[in-house]
């Protein structure tokens, strides 16, 4: 009997080690309704080998899910509703069945103002913060231990403005990030020519309480719209919406060091939206989107690995006009852009050695695409 079960003992530890590993990303898509309920948010499978995508899911009675952020875990989604529009935003949580691709509602809350634009989650995945451009200001929640959120911990509101008439009349709070430490929070505010900072050091802990440091002057008349950070954590990366500039600074213990600043777009303009920026995973190339008037690119730089400092590769067409948002697949493969203007993401494969993009065949059409998360789950 004895080797009946050292037998079978065996035999468990042999088919279990013959159990591979495999992998399914998934792109969520979400978009604008026109200020009516609808299939705001859509859900494909990403092929890693060809660049093609299938449709899974999507999600009905949206209003304005305009942007959508991932959890560090994959297994929630978090979404604005109701931006852009007269009334006080919200803030959604959706369970993500990563099988099939369909999103359980769990929980909405108030976002604290009129137009939420973002969000960001700290890696330990307890926190989220909100950006609320029109009534400028950040909403902090905790997020649950089922992914739905609490009411607001802390609401932030933020008054001032800077010289671009008609845009920086008052505040504007366009997006918020994380530290690479985990001990910062930076926030972008379009509207006074500012990056606010803020410290917690018990973001493991509870019991927060957000501490405004001294904001960050940018140029004026700039509006800084979105940031980024590299992956080793040695620099910070910020895109101005009204000049079209990148900005490049060295960060250290929640400051930031200018080092050079670089134009996004390929010639000067008179009029500039650059909208968002994102670093290959590997941190060898950043690209920054810019929406027209006249000029509807991707631009590429490589990125010194030593210095963090940028080296202009080119600039590709986005086949469509007013690419709002951008996102590149985990494995650095492929790049995706959402032409909100023309109701289309169209889709790059990327070259790994040159940072350059390759438009592929496919495109999705949909109305009024907007913003792109993307998440590889690993499967057996």
């Amino acid at each position: 009997m004895k080797h009946y079960f050292k037998f079978l003992a065996i035999l468990l530890v042999l088919s279990s080690s013959c159990i591979s590993k495999s992998s399914k990303t998934l792109l969520f898509v979400g978009s604008y309704t026109e200020g009516k309920p609808s299939d705001g948010i859509h859900v494909y499978e990403l092929n890693t080998a060809s660049g093609e995508l299938h449709f899974l899911a999507k999600k009905d009675s949206l209003v304005n899910p305009s942007f959508l952020k991932i959890a560090p875990s994959g297994d929630y989604l978090y979404a604005v509703l109701e931006s852009q529009l007269p009334t006080h935003g919200k803030i959604a949580s959706f369970a993500v069945d990563s099988l099939n691709g369909t999103l359980d509602f769990l929980n909405s809350q108030d976002a604290g103002g009129r137009n939420p634009v973002h969000i960001a989650i700290h890696a330990n995945g307890n926190y989220l913060v909100n950006s609320n451009y029109t009534d400028a200001g950040i909403s902090l929640f905790e997020i649950q231990t089922d992914g739905s959120l609490s009411a607001a911990l802390e609401h932030l509101i933020f008054k001032d403005s800077s010289i671009v008439k008609g845009r920086q009349d008052e505040a504007h709070l366009h997006s918020t990030n994380f530290s690479p430490d985990g001990e910062f929070l930076f926030g972008q505010d379009l509207g006074a020519d500012k990056i606010r900072r803020f410290t917690e050091k018990n973001w493991a802990k509870g019991n927060l309480d957000l501490t405004q440091m001294k904001p960050i002057k940018v140029k004026p008349g700039s509006g800084p719209r979105h940031f980024t950070f590299h992956p080793n954590g040695k620099f910070g990366y910020g895109l101005s919406e009204l000049n079209g500039i990148i900005t490049v600074y060295e960060y250290s213990h929640g400051d930031l060091r200018f080092l050079e600043e670089h134009l996004s777009y390929a010639t000067k303009q008179e009029i500039y939206r650059a909208a968002d920026i994102h670093i290959s995973p590997d941190g060898k190339f950043l690209y920054a989107s810019n929406r027209g008037p006249k000029e509807d690119s991707i631009a590429i730089f490589s990125i010194d690995q030593e210095t963090g400092k940028l080296l202009l590769v080119g600039h590709e067409p986005t086949y469509g006009k007013h690419p709002r948002n951008f996102c590149i697949d985990p494995s650095g493969k492929f790049l995706l852009v959402a032409n909100q203007f023309s109701d289309k993401v169209v889709i790059y494969r990327r070259d790994l050695e040159t940072g350059e993009l390759i438009k592929l065949g496919q495109e999705l059409i949909m109305n009024n695409p907007s913003s792109l998360q993307m998440y590889t789950y690993e499967t057996y």
